[in-house]
């Protein structure tokens, strides 16, 4: 018996001697862990990256925090860039705010979300008031839910009434570019949630006054599972528009142009405003002669060396050319706020606030990204877009405010025949 009750001891007595220096070991690394965690800056993005806005948006954050932290980081701390994807969803958009902020413990948030999915977002975000920089969501009711008093809040992208008065102004100077272009007969296409929308009712009062007609339709878009355009290019081909433009996702883009051509709708301008273009629009000849309002493309690179820079950065580190002007927006938000961080020297709320105020950042948008109050936020970008072309399989800049130009314009839009 006394031996029986030896023996148990001494095993017990062993497995402590083994586990227990585990135990420690286990508990030191988790501690440690924690530490590099409280010493990172980290920065919550939400994007949707089933789409590829989301996707090329993800690659310039990711870039972006990768340059950072090969210069040394930012107040002696690496940046970590924390993903989690919304699928453009509402319900997804605003779980994944509460998550990044209660078990990611972000410090800052970026998110490029559509407009329906900003919409649930926003309460949260007003929840934990941290400095949240927005690249899309252009709809401008997201605006009137932020508010005038959300002080933490900076806009990237133009809202839908920015860009319709780009976009006149530089139909306006299109036209005086190109006079042969008719202008009298719009009809829009448009998205039926907040984005298409709104972008809608803005295209109608600015275009009549260029002394267009305006008339239009709604569409299910594709990433939100509708995909038919029949019925709305019938009845824009009824209409024999002198420009046809369509307002929708990347999803709409192929999908439209293949229901066009079954149906010989053809109009002398064809345009589309989507956020993003899908990789492989330009590889079909269905892509030829469109034309789309863009901050960046590719083309930029011929007359920007920031612009190069930044397309050979990301081409060598994904082993593909970014396609959206996601990629350099997202690029430019991570920088952006780790240059305010530096200035800030912390990121407590509102010495980041100010940082951020005094922010003069040459983006490879071939802008300068400053902020200044719209409508009714206080912290909103000017980016403006260029007019550009599908031609032979990629966008060129057909006119750009500062005369930037990489192409002329392909006037009348091609026929379908033998394409």
């Amino acid at each position: 018996m006394k031996n029986s009750i030896r023996i148990r001891a001494l095993y017990v007595l062993l497995v402590l001697v083994l586990v227990l220096p585990i135990a420690v070991l286990s508990c030191a690394a988790t501690e440690e862990e924690e530490e590099e965690i409280e010493e990172e800056i980290r920065i919550g993005l939400i994007v949707p990256l089933g789409d590829i806005t989301g996707d090329n948006g993800r690659k310039g954050a990711l870039l972006a925090e990768e340059q950072i932290n090969d210069a040394g980081g930012v107040l002696g701390r690496r940046v970590k860039v924390v993903v989690a994807d919304d699928e453009a969803q509402p319900d997804k958009g605003a779980a994944a705010v509460d998550r990044l902020a209660t078990v990611d413990n972000v410090d800052v948030f970026i998110t490029g979300a559509f407009s329906a999915v900003h919409m649930a977002q926003i309460p949260r975000f007003k929840v934990y008031k941290r400095v949240t920089l927005c690249t899309g969501a252009a709809s401008s009711l997201c605006e009137q839910a932020i508010g005038a008093d959300s002080d933490w809040y900076f806009h990237l992208f133009p809202w839908d009434y920015m860009q319709a008065q780009d976009y006149l102004e530089n139909w306006k100077a299109l036209l005086k570019a190109y006079p042969a272009v008719d202008a009298s007969r719009f009809f829009i296409a448009y998205e039926e949630g907040p984005f298409g929308t709104s972008s809608y009712n803005l295209s109608v009062m600015l275009f009549t006054m260029l002394g267009a007609t305006v008339s239009g339709e709604s569409f299910k878009s594709a990433a939100m599972g509708g995909g038919d355009y029949s019925a709305v290019l019938q009845h824009a081909k009824d209409a024999n528009p002198s420009i046809f433009t369509w307002v929708g996702y990347a999803a709409d883009a192929l999908p439209i142009m293949q229901q066009a051509k079954m149906i010989n709708f053809a109009p002398r301008l064809f345009a589309g405003s989507p956020p993003g273009w899908p990789p492989d629009f330009g590889e079909s000849p269905l892509s030829e002669g469109v034309v789309f309002y863009e901050v960046w493309t590719p083309a930029l690179t011929e007359v920007s060396p920031v612009a190069k820079r930044f397309y050979d950065d990301y081409v060598e580190r994904w082993g593909e050319p970014p396609v959206n002007v996601c990629a350099p927006l997202l690029y430019s938000a991570v920088q952006i706020v780790a240059e305010a961080i530096e200035r800030a020297g912390t990121t407590e709320t509102e010495a980041l606030i100010s940082a951020l105020e005094e922010t003069e950042y040459l983006s490879p948008m071939l802008q300068v990204i400053m902020f200044a109050p719209s409508k009714i936020i206080k912290h909103q970008s000017q980016l403006r877009p260029n007019v550009c072309q599908w031609q032979r399989g990629r966008p060129e800049i057909v006119y750009h405010p500062l005369g930037r130009n990489t192409s002329v314009l392909i006037y009348p839009f091609p026929s379908w025949e033998g394409r």
